[in-house]
């Protein structure tokens, strides 16, 4: 049975991608197929902000990207050795918030500690930040997307958290995306699943899917990486019929696996 996964391929340790391993376990064929493409923008202005850790109570973590941002810092900024030498240890000696596996393994590859990553989801985070910080902390400071919910920065401000945004990559359609998808369904027809990994990522291919899908769209099992996701496909008709526990390989196969089985 075939699966469709929106997302870019990130290769393990063991060389392929770990949804489609995890997915190959259950028997199941995923196919992966970039949605977004990202920009990096406003680097001087981290760059500066990351060297001055006694204004700040810590720093927040929400994407990948997010991560990769500080380590292009420190690369074109030459400051990996005064990062390694006093900056990473003043960053610890605060809370490095973050959501999700991937992005806190970033997170520790840059040498800081994580915590919160169990949270699971913005909400989630927000919540355990409100009861760890208050209106007397310095603020956080917190690199994110050009397209970024406003739940986390708007449960701070309500609970008196101060926070300090900074936009630092931009998000856009992946150029080869129509391409990919029409390419895919003329190779292997009607997937008998499909999961969205964004927001994002239902806004730039729900229109390409219905069309290409046509009357099928109803046998298609769909799935979401988390409750975001999933708020915006319903927010668009789409009935989920799974949303991943947490946003791991193993939580989402496992969904996957059990909504194909009821088929049969």
């Amino acid at each position: 049975m075939k699966v469709l996964l929106l997302k870019e391929p990130k290769e393990g340790d063991s060389g392929s991608d770990p949804y489609v391993q995890e997915l190959a376990s259950y028997g199941l064929k995923a196919t992966m197929i970039p949605v977004l493409s990202f920009e990096f923008v406003s680097l001087n202005a981290l760059s500066e902000k990351l060297s001055h850790p006694d204004k700040y109570g810590g720093l927040i973590f929400t994407s990948p990207r997010a991560v990769e941002a500080v380590s292009l810092c420190l690369e074109q900024n030459s400051k990996r050795e005064e990062w390694m030498e006093s900056l990473k240890d003043q960053w610890n000696a605060k809370s490095v918030y973050v959501v999700g596996k991937a992005t806190s393994s970033l997170v520790q590859e840059v040498g800081l500690i994580p915590q919160g990553e169990d949270t699971g989801n913005a909400d989630k985070l927000s919540e355990y930040i409100c009861k760890k910080e208050n209106s007397d902390s310095l603020p956080l400071l917190f690199p994110c997307g050009s397209l970024k919910r406003e739940v986390l920065p708007k449960a701070l401000k309500d609970n008196g958290v101060p926070l300090d945004s900074v936009t630092v990559y931009q998000t856009a359609q992946h150029p080869n995306l129509q391409k990919a998808l029409s390419e895919y369904f003329s190779k292997e027809g009607i997937p008998e699943s499909i999961t969205f990994f964004s927001p994002s990522g239902v806004k730039f291919c729900l229109k390409t899917l219905q069309k290409l899908s046509g009357n099928h769209i109803d046998q298609i099992k769909f799935a979401a990486i988390g409750p975001t996701t999933a708020d915006a496909m319903n927010a668009e008709g789409l009935t989920v019929s799974c949303s991943a526990e947490k946003p791991t390989a193993q939580d989402l196969a496992l969904g996957i696996s059990q909504e194909l089985q009821k088929i049969h």
